[in-house]
């Protein structure tokens, strides 16, 4: 399997790029193509003793920066190591790409480029959240302000074969964010999707979920559109900074508090690890007719590593496959 990556995407390109492709290599058995400044790239690779082994680089000389204009960058940086990648996806070069660079640069290229699936008026973003109970995705946490109730429907449909054929969840439950749990409750759009969702034979959709219960986890997919999801997300990463940074501070508060640390230590490290993002690696563009991860801008080699991982999931469960299945029918 050969997964491309922008090699200039993001805050740490191109070196965490290229040492997360070369753990990738290594232990989940995939061929990277590295889109970027060859110059760059061999700079690093030197400076840093990057093994190549299983990595073709292809040139690209351009960089979209995030501050460039979405769809200007995509028409007019026709070279950028971004657009070179996901024309690679699109001629069929490759099976997946992952990007840790511009968000909306990304989701312009690929739908652009790589184009949508039939039926799919937008694509969205689908992010995996740490929750209570378990991780759930969170669908569209970004990409769409204002959705249709008809979108917030394809959103719930698109979320649920993620969650089952990349996160091995059977008969995920499948939750619409609302300021309340009866039907009638919220805007007219989100009763109109409430009772879409209600109605689609293709998922398994259990009413409304208020946001004080999003984080438990109870749900699998959790919908939205992208202004709300958006909010949800950047609140929830503040939160858990905010709770880590105060208990550290509790635990250094003086000898008997940094005694009691030592006792709770393998506790609190699971409480790290079940907020640590880079486990999931990115967040899956829903609705583009190809695999396309985005990665966190400030991804490193772990981060890197595991949105190849899950790349290489999405493609052999034959995810957009099934996507473009339950749309046809």
């Amino acid at each position: 399997m050969k997964i491309i990556l922008d090699a200039m995407g993001g805050d740490n390109a191109p070196k965490e790029i290229l040492l997360g492709a070369a753990a990738a290599v290594k232990e989940l058995g995939v061929e990277i193509i590295a889109v970027g400044d060859p110059a760059r790239i061999d700079t690093c690779v030197k400076e840093n003793a990057i093994d190549l082994t299983g990595i073709t680089v292809v040139p690209a000389g351009e960089t979209i920066e995030m501050c460039d204009d979405p769809t200007w960058a995509i028409r007019h940086k026709k070279d950028s190591s971004m657009v070179v990648a996901l024309r690679l996806l699109a001629d069929g070069a490759g099976d997946a790409v992952v990007s840790a660079g511009s968000t909306g640069a990304l989701l312009t290229g690929a739908t652009l480029i790589v184009k949508r699936l039939p039926g799919v008026k937008r694509a969205a973003i689908g992010t995996i959240i740490p929750g209570q109970n378990q991780p759930y995705l969170l669908l569209d946490s970004g990409a769409n302000v204002e959705c249709p109730a008809e979108m917030l429907n394809c959103f719930g449909m698109m979320g649920s074969v993620y969650m089952e054929k990349v996160m091995g969840r059977a008969e995920p439950k499948v939750a619409l964010v609302n300021n309340g749990a009866e039907e009638s409750k919220g805007t007219p759009t989100y009763v109109e999707a409430h009772q879409l969702l209600k109605e689609n034979a293709a998922i398994r959709f259990v009413g409304n979920v208020e946001p004080r219960d999003v984080p438990t986890g109870n749900a699998d997919v959790v919908v939205c559109d992208g202004f709300t999801g958006n909010v949800i997300l950047k609140l929830t990463e503040g939160l858990a900074k905010f709770f880590t940074g105060e208990l550290k501070k509790i635990f250094k508060r003086n000898a008997a508090t940094m005694a009691a640390a030592l006792i709770v230590k393998g506790g609190v490290q699971e409480f790290k690890a079940k907020l640590d993002a880079d486990e999931y690696g990115g967040a899956p563009l829903l609705g583009i007719s190809k695999v396309v991860i985005k990665a966190h801008g400030s991804s490193g080699a772990k981060a890197i590593k595991n949105a190849v991982r899950q790349a290489k999931i999405c493609c052999e469960n034959g995810m957009v496959d099934a996507i473009r299945e339950n749309i046809a029918r």
